[in-house]
């Protein structure tokens, strides 16, 4: 994918992709973290990204940057999925917002790439208490993808 988005700095573990937003409300630290879990007997990553605190260490998924750079977080975070699944090509990667908003801003942002994703990874929503292959137009909860 050939989308404008930000340099990262990856953990030794490729667990964790640091980056820096950057705009009306200066420079910000982001990052992205795949956390394993597993759920009857299927293991998969969990997708996080929120703002990061160097001190602490933590991630806030529920902070509001508005550096006005969201379609260049949105193409770091899918450039982190390609380079998480290439690492860790088995992976399956789950992903949710935060809120509602959130999760159909992520739906927004797949919709858009579609053609473009689909040639790394299959992707699949999560349409009431049923996985399907995603398809545009139709409201998911949540998404996981795997590499081709």
């Amino acid at each position: 994918m050939n989308l404008k988005r930000y340099p990262y700095r990856i953990s030794g573990n490729n667990l964790d992709f640091h980056f820096e937003s950057e705009g009306p409300n200066g420079k910000v630290s982001k990052l992205i973290r795949y956390s394993p879990d597993n759920e009857q007997g299927t293991t998969y990553f969990n997708l996080a990204f929120g703002d990061y605190d160097p001190v602490t260490g933590n991630l806030n998924d529920s902070s509001r940057t508005n550096n006005r750079d969201l379609d260049m977080i949105l193409a770091t975070i899918a450039s982190s999925v390609l380079e998480f699944t290439a690492y860790f090509p088995d992976a399956i990667v789950y992903a949710e917002g935060s809120t509602e908003s959130r999760t159909r801003l992520y739906q927004m942002a797949i919709s858009a790439n579609l053609s473009q994703i689909k040639r790394y990874l299959h992707v699949f929503g999560l349409l009431g208490e049923v996985w399907e292959p995603f398809r545009k137009n139709i409201t998911y909860s949540a998404f996981f993808v795997k590499r081709k």
